[in-house]
């Protein structure tokens, strides 16, 4: 059960001109169940996207990052291609054979280069991709390209989520409205840089190749790379941006008003799809907040944000709501800030002060401390005392529920 997370109502979820969405039960690991997407976009459209930095990345990743970087003029991205329940991770020659022929397959019957096709994967890694599968279902999934089509996409990527994950917004720039609406997908073995996540974004802004490129990879640092549920990254990892230039708004160059409302707009939907990968992170019971202010630099506090976010000895007293709040600092001591001086550093757990100058806080009472870690949702922060740096970060606890989750999940 996620943790205060509505299901998304699919009426909600707004279509955006220039890009049509379809779905198919192809059967690639289990029947009877929505595992095939298609993402057909105008040829206005500009594609950017981030992926994982794990150096096993799945085949499909290796020739999105290849088709990407060899975009040229007159030859667009026109398609997205996913698939879920096997990953073509660890699959060697054969596994990149395979994505090749999927988009191949998929170029074929939309008329375009197969380099103008996107292929996504994720499911079980080391496992051969039944590519015969995939391929039979696309034909079904382009009979059904709808622009509102949303919801059924957000299914169509799940594997261990217990819900599809999606939203939409609007946002007026220059007297133009925009539309926006993404979909996310992920549950567990989620770390930054990216996590075991897919994630698509589109607007039907015009947005020129570079900015598209730069604001992907800004947008990611501020949501994607900012979740962890189990310190695991995985292998298929990857967030993508598609702007279809079928609306008013044109946003040609970063430094105008324009990039900032666009960025703006972006990054808190894109937000939004990341914190629900953490409400729904597998077995998770609390979504935690952790911010570390006070730092002498982003990096340190990240450092810092992750190692608390990350330590199963924090995470499994969150859980149980055991007020062990030494175990969070033992977290900071150990982040690997070697010049830390923790007689400056104080904690607190909501509104309650726990740690004072390095120190339990005399009037902190452990009652106070178990209110605030009985709640759904916590928020540490941290307080270092040494400079102006901020950074945030999400993440849940770690659960008998999550040990089950995956030791069955090949079952």
């Amino acid at each position: 059960m996620a943790v205060n997370l509505p299901l998304p109502i699919p009426e909600n979820l707004t279509a955006v001109a220039g890009i049509e969405l379809g779905h198919a039960e192809a059967g690639i690991r289990k029947a009877d169940r929505k595992d095939l997407l298609v993402m057909k976009l105008a040829p206005t459209a500009t594609v950017a996207g981030v992926f994982t930095k794990n150096r096993f990345c799945a085949a499909p990743v290796q020739l999105c990052k290849e088709h990407l970087a060899g975009l040229r003029p007159g030859a667009p991205i026109r398609a997205l291609v996913v698939n879920t329940g096997n990953a073509n991770a660890g699959t060697g020659e054969s596994g990149l054979a395979k994505a090749k022929e999927t988009c191949a397959a998929l170029a074929d019957l939309l008329g375009c280069a197969p380099t103008q096709i996107l292929p996504f994967s994720t499911g079980v890694i080391l496992e051969p991709l039944p590519v015969d599968r995939l391929v039979a279902g696309l034909p079904k999934a382009i009979s059904n390209l709808k622009t509102d089509n949303w919801h059924n996409a957000a299914l169509s990527i799940m594997t261990t989520d217990t819900q599809p994950k999606a939203a939409s917004s609007k946002v007026t720039i220059n007297g133009q409205t925009i539309t926006l609406t993404g979909i996310s997908k992920g549950a567990g073995m989620i770390k930054p840089n990216m996590a075991t996540m897919l994630g698509f974004l589109a607007t039907d802004a015009k947005v020129a190749q570079p900015v598209l490129d730069r604001l992907v990879k800004d947008v990611a640092d501020r949501s994607f790379n900012c979740i962890t549920i189990d310190g695991d990254t995985s292998t298929n990892d990857s967030f993508i941006v598609i702007a279809t230039g079928t609306a008013a708004v044109e946003v040609n160059a970063i430094d105008t008003p324009e990039y900032k409302a666009l960025f703006a707009a972006v990054q808190a939907l894109a937000q939004a799809l990341a914190q629900m990968i953490v409400r729904d992170g597998e077995g998770a019971t609390k979504f935690i907040t952790v911010t570390v202010e006070e730092g002498r630099n982003v990096e340190e506090c990240r450092k810092i944000a992750y190692s608390i976010a990350h330590s199963p000895l924090v995470k499994t007293a969150f859980f149980a709501s055991d007020p062990n709040l030494g175990r969070i600092l033992a977290a900071i001591g150990y982040a690997g800030v070697d010049d830390l001086d923790v007689t400056q550093l104080n904690l607190y757990l909501d509104d309650v002060w726990v740690a004072k100058n390095g120190g339990r806080n005399p009037d902190y009472q452990e009652a106070d401390g178990q209110r605030v870690m009985k709640q759904s949702e916590i928020t540490i922060r941290v307080r270092l005392g040494r400079g102006d740096a901020v950074s945030t970060i999400w993440t849940c606890d770690l659960s008998h529920e999550y040990v089950t989750i995956n030791a069955d999940y090949r079952s």
